[in-house]
């Protein structure tokens, strides 16, 4: 996933490349020590597939299509153009006023020219479509599946690292407003983000427009840090459904939940 980008698009900077495989590396070891241990690490829901295996294709998927749409100014195959053009059409759809789309076209530095522009825009109506089609198959598969366990079991210990299940107040009223706070924040960070990456880009005198692997990148993490906070929140909500649903089942015979229950 990480070296994608770099093989679809034209050589630049050396270093940029040996950082590149520096990064995969790093990025390589962290997921085979997370996944092969047996105590919690940093990963959220290791053990409820398909919750970071959809982050996972997201965030693949979104690389893949604007490096491809990227690399049609240099290698001008039909599948280049092809995703060029759709996500030059995605990208006209939602630039629209008051869109996340709008907002970035508009916070362009003054000299961009029609084909930066028009880069700029197919990358963020690319990034949209593949976030859009992960959130609704995340959501399907929850229904199909029964997310997070047909069964109602469920170890926080392993899923939720930095989760305290016996601190404050209920579980259940934690997870829902957890899950409200990161589908809240999903919706305000595609507004959020982009004045500050102007910010930072005209404080170090950088600028996404400089290169088509970094305009790559900076597109693909503004389209996917909302989205993964969207899935996070889902996944919260569903898991204090799961969780209430459960405490009803074994509710005692004046119908007053256990307070003593938690999830296995």
């Amino acid at each position: 996933m990480v070296l994608t980008p770099s093989l679809l698009l034209p050589a630049g900077d050396q270093q940029v490349t040996d950082a590149a495989v520096l990064i995969a590396l790093f990025a390589a070891l962290f997921v085979i020590v997370e996944y092969g241990s047996t105590y919690p690490g940093l990963v959220e829901f290791r053990g409820a597939p398909p919750f970071n295996r959809v982050r996972f294709g997201i965030l693949f998927l979104t690389l893949t299509l604007i490096a491809l749409a990227e690399s049609e100014a240099w290698d001008s195959s039909v599948l280049s153009r092809l995703v060029m053009a759709v996500g030059v059409l995605l990208g006209q759809s939602t630039d629209f006023p008051f869109s996340p789309v709008r907002l970035v076209m508009w916070l362009l530095p003054e000299g961009t020219t029609l084909t930066e522009a028009r880069s700029v825009r197919a990358a963020a109506g690319l990034a949209y479509l593949v976030s859009l089609v992960g959130l609704t198959v995340f959501a399907i598969m929850i229904r199909l599946r029964g997310w997070p366990s047909p069964t109602g079991t469920f170890n926080v210990w392993i899923n939720l690292p930095t989760f305290d299940p016996t601190a404050g107040a209920d579980v259940v009223k934690r997870l829902n407003r957890d899950g409200s706070v990161n589908i809240l924040l999903g919706l305000l960070l595609p507004y959020l983000t982009p004045p500050l990456a102007v910010f930072i880009a005209r404080s170090y005198g950088v600028s996404m427009l400089e290169s088509p692997l970094m305009m790559t990148w900076v597109m693909t993490l503004w389209a996917f840090f909302p989205a993964s906070l969207f899935l996070r929140g889902i996944a919260m909500r569903r898991l204090a459904l799961m969780i209430s649903q459960k405490r009803r089942r074994f509710a005692n015979p004046d119908g007053i939940p256990d307070p003593a229950f938690l999830p296995a």
